[in-house]
């Protein structure tokens, strides 16, 4: 364990020391984070540290703009041919980052890779049946039935080129549970306005501009997101000028560092929520004391673990009051959030040992909580694991690695979890995604195998149906089944916020997503 630790001590004095040798210029970003990308094969995964970097490289047929509402990227429109065939007119002179040009053969190509087996993105494609090719800039998306707001689930799904995936040999996703090995993991040819100079796993990923690229971008030339696990290391090095921003800072820094002019802060509410998730498909809980049972099926055991959790404390000591306790599955940054429906179950230890008590747990039960280990989630984690234990329910905490904990989510091999969730404006995605039972398509991250037919009926529902009004009603009737039902438990919202230097100006969004088309570092 002590060389371990020295060897990861002296690793990241030999990263800040490399830093230091680089310097910046006012074309250069380093951006801090804890996290690394994993891959950056554009389909294998579907998770918010890949798509921060990989979103730079592959570009989709839709973006956001820098006030984050839709905008036209790759298409340069769209607009339904019939019930259930949509056309989108491609952006011409686009070429790929080898020089290839990107066309209908690439995009009909690409939506055909984000519909395979081990693409992870293909839970937002539920009802698409393929693509074809009308002309060299013109393709049709087909459905299974009706979609009105088809553009909206294309965001982050990016374009290959189809000649590079032959040449290859990754012409499939990369699968990621199986920690398979593929060249579209280490390697890259998007359109975006930066291109891949290199990446090494847990360590950095360099991108550079695509002097081709169609659009206009801000003045950065060169960007490297830099893994630094540390809290205290990723500060030490925004101060001593190592790095420009950055993108996590820990919660308990921002206050003294707005306060600081050497520094800007930027902040926003994040649209996505934390979870609580359970194992609600086998008979026996397996990380647990319960034998033959499953205690998480019980909804007043779930109901007890709600009220058992004090997330206004959880906001105050962990994330240092930037955060919003919620009731609600999904932010009012979604279409149909309703305000009626963010009441959390009210703090009470005593109510939930009542609850316990009444579905057979008098005495408790003990059991695994898995957390991805980051050091506010770890922390939150732990904090749970301390409130759970007064009322008898002993929880072992377990923190660990992003490559290690994200299979066992999508595998639904934990019996009990913790997980965040970043939607799209749109409720349909997250809610085919997280609680819809699992399925081809369908259910990609319910790790807790969850089912409800009722609810499949009306998330399938949300998805087909193209008046607007009943589709927002839909969507609360979705998420009254599941405040009543518990499928997981929603926890809070964070404030998300970015250090970086004076110098520097980006485009905060509330996926925490940093666009570097919208950044410029240097005196306007």
């Amino acid at each position: 364990m002590q060389r371990s630790c020295s060897m990861r001590l002296r690793a990241t004095s030999l990263l800040i020391a490399s830093l230091a040798a680089a310097g910046a210029s006012a074309a250069t970003l380093r951006i801090a984070s804890g996290n690394d990308p994993q891959s950056l094969d554009p389909h294998s995964l579907a998770l918010l540290y890949q798509s921060r970097v990989v979103s730079q490289v592959y570009e989709s047929l839709v973006n956001r703009d820098r006030n984050f509402a839709l905008e036209p990227s790759l298409a340069l429109s769209w607009q339904p041919v019939d019930a259930r065939t949509w056309r989108f007119r491609l952006r011409p002179n686009v070429r790929f980052h080898d020089g290839s040009p990107f066309t209908a053969d690439d995009a009909v190509f690409s939506i055909e890779r984000a519909l395979a087996r081990t693409s992870q993105r293909s839970f937002q494609l539920r009802g698409v049946t393929g693509a074809r090719k009308v002309d060299d800039h013109t393709i049709d998306i087909l459905l299974s039935a009706p979609d009105a707001v088809l553009p909206d689930k294309l965001l982050l799904l990016g374009m290959m080129s189809k000649a590079w995936a032959q040449k290859h040999g990754v012409l499939a996703p990369q699968d990621y549970n199986a920690k398979q090995e593929t060249y579209a993991v280490r390697n890259a040819n998007g359109t975006g306005p930066y291109k891949l100079r290199s990446y090494e796993s847990d360590n950095r990923t360099v991108l550079v501009a695509h002097d081709a690229w169609w659009g206009e971008r801000g003045n950065v030339d060169e960007a490297t997101f830099i893994v630094i696990t540390s809290d205290a290391t990723r500060l030490a090095a925004l101060a001593s000028g190592q790095v420009d921003v950055v993108i996590d800072p820990p919660f308990q820094d921002v206050a003294r560092l707005k306060r600081d002019a050497q520094y800007r802060i930027v902040e926003t509410g994040d649209i996505g929520t934390q979870y609580l998730g359970f194992d609600q498909a086998r008979d026996t809980l397996e990380a647990s004391t319960v034998k033959g049972r499953n205690p998480f099926k019980d909804l007043r055991v779930r109901r007890a673990i709600a009220q058992a959790i004090d997330t206004d404390a959880i906001i105050q000591k962990v994330l240092r009051g930037q955060g919003t306790s919620t009731g609600s599955f999904v932010s009012k940054l979604v279409d149909g959030y309703d305000p009626a429906l963010d009441r959390r179950l009210p703090f009470d230890p005593a109510k939930a040992r009542a609850l316990l008590k009444e579905a057979g747990y008098a005495d408790g039960f003990g059991v695994t909580l898995d957390c991805v280990a980051i050091t506010w989630r770890a922390a939150a984690c732990q904090a749970i694991a301390g409130m759970l234990a007064q009322v008898n329910v002993k929880v072992t905490f377990v923190s660990a690695p992003a490559a290690q904990f994200f299979p066992k989510l999508t595998g639904a091999t934990s019996s009990f979890f913790e997980f965040g969730w970043t939607p799209t404006s749109d409720p349909w995605t997250m809610l085919n995604a997280i609680v819809r039972s699992h399925g081809d398509g369908t259910g990609t991250f319910n790790g807790g195998r969850y089912s409800n037919p009722k609810l499949d009926a009306i998330v399938d529902a949300i998805r087909v149906e193209p008046d607007l009004a009943k589709r927002r009603q839909l969507s609360r009737d979705a998420l009254a089944i599941m405040a009543d039902d518990l499928p997981l438990i929603p926890l809070y919202r964070r404030t998300l916020a970015w250090a970086m230097r004076a110098d520097v100006d980006a485009a905060i969004w509330p996926n925490d997503i940093l666009e570097l088309r919208f950044v410029r570092v240097g005196k306007p």
